[in-house]
């Protein structure tokens, strides 16, 4: 394993007695992201993780999955940095990992362009880099060694034929229905992929009317000020694809606000994506009709691939973590989905 340099905070209040502590002890002071400090003959991986953010209630438990599986108890050092949605802090944090000698360099980009050149640093520094949850555009993709996440174009299709096959049940089929989207963050792999995914089913629905797309961010604010807008430019408005559940809160207080009712019997229905829990439970009390899950729990996928490569087997470019559709009528259902992620 590669040298780290171990630093320590010292929080002691006199000057003196610090240099003197610093003296005696010979201790540098230490950087506040790294999660924890072995001694130097420690066996630990090294890892170092840029992640998006903290911008939704999905990626705090996706955080709390990456450090639940790279702890000192499981065999890891793990170096943690929160770009805060900038992806100049992402290019930084690698860099930083680099210099570190890290072992392993984990990224979930904010957006899929612009990474060739600092991904190249780090492959010839020999650190392998693995992507989780979103995916990156490089001309090379020898650039990062795997990736682990959602399928988003699969989420965004099937939002689409759930839609239909619910129309058809409504006896809406021939029906002109008028369709707002709450996209989430420009440029991000959720975004794009589940754009794509709905857009494929709904080029197809001759009566489906997108009046507007709009960029929501992922979040609750901005969720709620778009959906506020479009209630005050379109008078009917049958559907609401919001591509978070966190941008979805924000669109049910709007939708709230402007005296109307949504989901399952309401004016507008919903479909979201994520099923954080309290998404799962609007689903279950009728609020939400139907949330696409993104399964968080990717952190074990990860770790299970540095072992793999550890040992030295053969690994698959690209897993699909096991996700499902939440609707009433299933919530309340055993999951039906596998443990395993496929390739």
């Amino acid at each position: 394993m590669r040298q780290f340099i171990r630093k320590n905070i010292w929080a002691v209040a006199p000057v003196v007695f610090v240099l003197v502590a610093l003296v005696l002890l010979g201790s540098p002071l230490s950087s506040s992201k790294v999660q924890e400090t072995p001694a130097e003959d420690d066996n630990l991986i090294v890892v170092g993780v840029s992640q998006v953010g903290s911008e939704s209630v999905w990626r705090s438990a996706h955080t709390q999955s990456i450090q639940d599986a790279f702890t000192r108890a499981n065999g890891y050092m793990l170096i943690f940095d929160n770009a805060r949605q900038k992806q100049a802090n992402q290019i930084k944090a690698i860099r930083s990992f680099i210099s570190q000698q890290v072992d392993y360099i984990v990224l979930s980009p904010i957006e899929e362009s612009g990474w060739d050149t600092v991904l190249q640093e780090a492959k010839d520094a020999g650190i392998p880099v693995i992507l989780i949850d979103r995916k990156v555009s490089v001309d090379d993709d020898s650039l990062y060694a795997s990736w682990v996440g959602s399928d988003f174009v699969r989420e965004g299709q099937d939002a689409g034929y759930w839609l239909e096959d619910y129309m058809k049940k409504q006896g809406r089929e021939d029906d002109g229905i008028n369709i707002v989207v709450l996209k989430g963050t420009k440029g991000a792999s959720a975004t794009i992929g589940r754009t794509r995914g709905f857009n494929e089913v709904a080029k197809v629905q001759h009566n489906w009317n997108i009046l507007q797309q709009v960029d929501g961010e992922f979040t609750t604010a901005k969720g709620k000020e778009e959906m506020a807008r479009l209630l005050d430019q379109y008078e009917d408005i049958d559907v609401v694809v919001s591509q978070n559940d966190d941008m979805t809160f924000g669109a049910l207080e709007a939708i709230r606000e402007a005296g109307k009712t949504a989901g399952v019997n309401g004016d507008i229905t919903v479909i979201s994506f994520d099923a954080v829990d309290a998404g799962v439970e609007l689903v279950r009390n009728g609020e939400i009709n139907i949330d696409v899950q993104c399964n968080p729990d990717q952190g074990k996928y990860v770790e299970q691939i540095i072992q793999d490569m550890e040992a030295g087997k053969e690994i698959e470019k690209a897993y699909y973590v096991p996700e499902r559709v939440y609707t009433q009528e299933n919530v309340g259902e055993e999951e039906n989905v596998t443990e395993g992620i496929s390739g």
